[in-house]
């Protein structure tokens, strides 16, 4: 778990709200970093993309920590881990819960998007302005990647698992047409098929992108969930 990793650095983000980033994301990096260059990467190279990977992922917990903050709610900490992000916030009710989960994936989809809208800009005008296609040479291959990061962070957390931002609006969303036992029991059992396609999706992930996660839902909770003995 996040909590009980040891902090390797603590910074002081945007809205004054603290950001720790912990063991587990440092291992990962150092992991991606390694494999970059032994397929013969320039480590200048691997610490750009390195960048921008822990630039998305704080933007996204930045989004949740807006939708918090926007609703009178305070941000204690974000934790940057193995795993992604976590922001920390005070008590939520379910309906402010949505907005807060809500905006981390919005602001991944948002960046995708923009940058998508760039790189065609750039295609349109390369063809007639020679200064804006070397321009587009140096950065096309950065923002390619920014872009196809960002999609994947929105299509990551948006799966119905606990504890990712998918798991979290199913429930919620699943409240507003139940009653919470209900709605609990069948976010488990869609969870629980997740859990069960979850490992297989990891390898075929690391093999077709590189990327590598620490992190794997638990099949233990969403039986329980399923089973009615799990209350969120």
């Amino acid at each position: 778990m996040p909590g009980s990793e040891p902090t390797l650095l603590t910074l002081r983000g945007p809205f004054g709200i603290a950001v720790e980033v912990r063991q587990s994301a440092a291992l990962l990096l150092m992991v991606f970093l390694l494999l970059f260059l032994v397929q013969g990467g320039s480590p200048l190279t691997a610490l750009g993309l390195v960048a921008v990977v822990l630039g998305s992922i704080l933007l996204h917990e930045l989004g949740h920590a807006w939708g918090a903050r926007v609703q009178g709610i305070a941000v204690q900490r974000i934790v940057i881990h193995g795993g992604g992000g976590t922001t920390e916030t005070a008590r939520s009710t379910a309906r402010q819960e949505e907005l807060i989960v809500a905006m981390g994936p919005l602001v991944n989809l948002s960046l995708w998007a923009l940058l998508g809208l760039v790189m065609n800009g750039f295609y349109a005008h390369a063809l007639t302005d020679p200064q804006i296609a070397r321009l587009g040479y140096a950065l096309l291959p950065w923002l390619s990647f920014a872009s196809m990061v960002n999609l994947l962070l929105f299509a990551f957390n948006m799966v119905p698992v606990q504890p990712l931002d998918g798991g979290k609006l199913l429930l919620l969303g699943l409240r507003r047409l139940m009653p919470v036992a209900g709605a609990v029991r069948l976010a488990g059992q869609i969870g629980t098929v997740f859990c069960l396609l979850w490992w297989p999706a990891l390898v075929w992930l690391f093999f077709a992108t590189g990327w590598l996660l620490f992190f794997a839902p638990s099949l233990a909770l969403h039986l329980a969930m399923a089973k009615g003995e799990q209350r969120l």
